[in-house]
């Protein structure tokens, strides 16, 4: 029996090809992970450490610190990020910021990281990827934010990329945003599922935001997003988001911690 299909009918099933769901975590391989079951410093051969005092861009308050375990230690089996209300050099705040930049990087997959996240006005956690491209160049090369927090919107979590055509120095990022009752008190898994022309962001398992690169467009300015990457995870102090309502100088010392970071491809 032939079958004939119109134009319009095709065209709808093949959108449904295009937003299919994608695999879970279960159904794919663990190709990186660090469950944070050693005490002390964090393992040097799955984490360096972004250091200086120059407000990366953002104006932000604190000095990144690099090996010290008041900025960054193993607990418990439970990373602690911990920004803390002191002088060091030119900043009143010292945080900490660890890559996998040169240790590890990846083209797509899923990621996921359980996290607890701090609390009060000033702190500005994030879970975030740039570019592993050297050099690499902001925004052109593009940034994946799979969780951002600022403290004066407590438990709205955002999840944000950046590239060229879409970043926020245009107002122009492609971002979703999530309420999430009780993020500074409870643990959550917050995610990515990144293929060659979609990411799909999830908390706790559950989809809230999609960018595609047939929305986007497909130049590199408009999706650079088909090159390897590396992960950060820091906490901020004030800066021109997480500062715009002022900073509460008596909530510190605040902590990110974070329960494990998998990779799955």
């Amino acid at each position: 029996m032939r079958i004939v299909l119109c134009v319009p009918v095709l065209a709808a099933l093949l959108a449904c090809q295009l937003v299919e769901t994608p695999k879970p975590a279960s159904e794919r391989k663990l190709v990186w992970s660090d469950e944070f079951d050693k005490p002390g410093l964090p393992d040097a051969a799955k984490w360096k450490y972004d250091v200086g005092g120059h407000g990366f861009g953002n104006n932000e308050l604190q000095y990144y610190l690099g090996p010290r375990t008041e900025n960054a230690r193993v607990e418990n089996g439970i990373l602690i990020i911990e920004a803390r209300k002191e002088q060091h050099e030119n900043r009143a705040y010292t945080s900490a910021k660890l890559i996998t930049k040169g240790l590890a990087q990846w083209q797509y997959g899923r990621i996921d990281v359980r996290a607890k996240l701090p609390k009060g006005r000033g702190t500005w956690p994030a879970i975030w990827m740039l570019s592993a491209k050297t050099p690499m160049k902001w925004p052109l090369d593009g940034e994946i934010d799979i969780m951002e927090h600022v403290g004066f919107n407590e438990d709205q979590i955002h999840g944000t990329i950046h590239t060229e055509a879409y970043n926020h120095t245009k107002h122009t990022e492609k971002t979703g945003i999530k309420k999430v009752p009780g993020a500074t008190q409870d643990f959550h898994v917050y995610s990515i599922d990144w293929s060659a022309d979609r990411i799909d962001f999830l908390i706790d398992d559950a989809k809230y935001f999609t960018i595609t690169k047939q929305e986007t467009g497909s130049s590199y300015e408009q999706w650079p997003l088909d090159q390897p990457f590396y992960l950060i995870l820091n906490v901020a102090v004030g800066g021109n988001w997480g500062g715009q309502k002022g900073v509460d100088d008596t909530i510190w010392p605040q902590r990110m911690e974070v329960d494990y970071v998998r990779v799955f491809q």
